[in-house]
């Protein structure tokens, strides 16, 4: 399961730049930095926009049969046994720079790139609906999640499917086939870890104190990783 992320860079034209992506104006002034990003909050994705890929903001939670998702089964959208319009239409990038899960023992660790980089993630989204929230009308997205590589499973039993830079037009794309084979666990070494403190857990604190080292190390776990 991935519950909550981070993009924590300072420019919004930098995190356009790096997915050579468009975007309006009046979207790019609802930017901020994020450390502790929840479900049902407005947050950033990538879509494509026939030759051209967009960056939007949208609302984290697809809609299905009432309820908002956060999370599907990359095994179920890939088999076609659920989902099947959003997977051959509607696939989107989740862009962030981290996710956080929790142990057993409920304690939080952030996965990230060890030079600080973007962490793109597989997700479907809902086009706008009028009405269904304050504001204007938004997208509404969910994350896609996979088998843990060897790090994350160190904390959880899943992880977020994640898409490599240079595999983001296969997946915004390409036919669902071939879109499928991107639904894998990141390599072993692609993430860093680091254990945080347990303030992340209340989505009331959005800051960088989120990303503070726990003062006790806790349980060993991978440290170091390159990503692709």
């Amino acid at each position: 399961m991935c519950g909550r992320a981070t993009l924590t860079k300072d420019d919004f034209e930098d995190i356009a730049r790096d997915l050579d992506a468009e975007f309006s104006p009046d979207d790019a002034r609802l930017y901020r930095p994020r450390y502790n990003i929840a479900p049902s909050d407005l947050h950033w994705v990538v879509e494509s926009a026939g030759d051209r890929r967009v960056l939007v903001p949208a609302h984290w939670g697809y809609l299905a049969s009432g309820r908002p998702l956060i999370n599907v089964r990359g095994e179920q959208v890939g088999s076609g046994r659920g989902f099947r319009d959003a997977f051959q239409a509607r696939r989107c990038v989740v862009v962030t720079d981290g996710f956080y899960e929790w142990d057993r023992e409920k304690f939080p660790y952030w996965f990230h790139r060890e030079n600080g980089g973007l962490v793109l993630l597989a997700g479907l989204f809902q086009p706008p609906t009028s009405g269904a929230a304050a504001g204007p009308p938004r997208p509404r997205f969910t994350i896609l999640t996979t088998q843990p590589n060897r790090a994350v499973a160190a904390v959880h039993s899943r992880m977020p499917v994640v898409i490599a830079p240079a595999a983001i037009d296969q997946w915004l794309t390409a036919e669902p086939a071939r879109a499928a084979e991107l639904l894998r666990p990141a390599p072993d070494d692609a993430l860093a870890v680091r254990r945080v403190g347990k303030r992340v857990g209340s989505v009331k604190n959005d800051d960088a104190a989120c990303l503070e080292p726990a003062d006790s190390p806790g349980r060993s776990a991978p440290v170091q990783g390159r990503l692709f």
